[in-house]
């Protein structure tokens, strides 16, 4: 792509994910909370990083996305596209460290990614589902949960930091 600026490899490249991911409504996601590639790109900037046409994808994949994905779901996800599997985990890092992203490891010793701040993922940390019967994992955006944690527990819990896993048989194992 000689000749053609980074801005432009990025929008096109988050445009082609984006008519992937919205060709169809997402249950719970407001037309409204859609994010178009112009303003990935500035989300991106405005965290500080350099928005390649790379990380414009993922940061879209995931934002599209309806459940955490693993490094594994993006590489596949994004296959075809040119980016080799270091690439793309450097992406999903930086995008985690500049607070784009949220990592979550759900015991299998997986991390898998979620947007940070779309309507479909909430700001604040939810529970995910996993199935102990296939490993299939979904966020439960809608579900509260009160942490009343008594006197002697690690500060984490205190300030809110953890991570709610509830387990069990999904629908297709059930």
């Amino acid at each position: 792509m000689a000749g053609v600026s980074t801005a432009a490899r990025a929008t096109s490249a988050g445009r082609a994910v984006w008519a992937r991911c919205w060709s169809k409504p997402k249950r719970g996601r407001p037309a409204s909370s859609i994010s178009t590639p112009a303003t990935l790109l500035d989300e991106i900037r405005d965290a500080g990083l350099r928005a390649t046409a790379s990380r414009v994808a993922v940061l879209d994949a995931l934002r599209c996305a309806e459940r955490p994905l693993s490094h594994a779901d993006v590489v596949e996800l994004l296959h075809g596209r040119g980016w080799d599997r270091a690439t793309l985990y450097r992406n999903l890092l930086d995008l985690t460290e500049a607070g784009l992203l949220r990592k979550a490891t759900l015991g299998d010793r997986v991390w898998r990614f979620e947007g940070a701040d779309e309507a479909g993922h909430a700001v604040e940390a939810h529970p995910h589902f996993v199935c102990v019967g296939c490993g299939a994992v979904e966020c439960l955006p809608g579900v509260t949960m009160t942490i009343n944690p008594p006197k002697h527990v690690p500060r984490a819990v205190k300030g809110g930091r953890v991570e709610i896993q509830v387990r069990g048989l999904c629908d297709g194992c059930a």
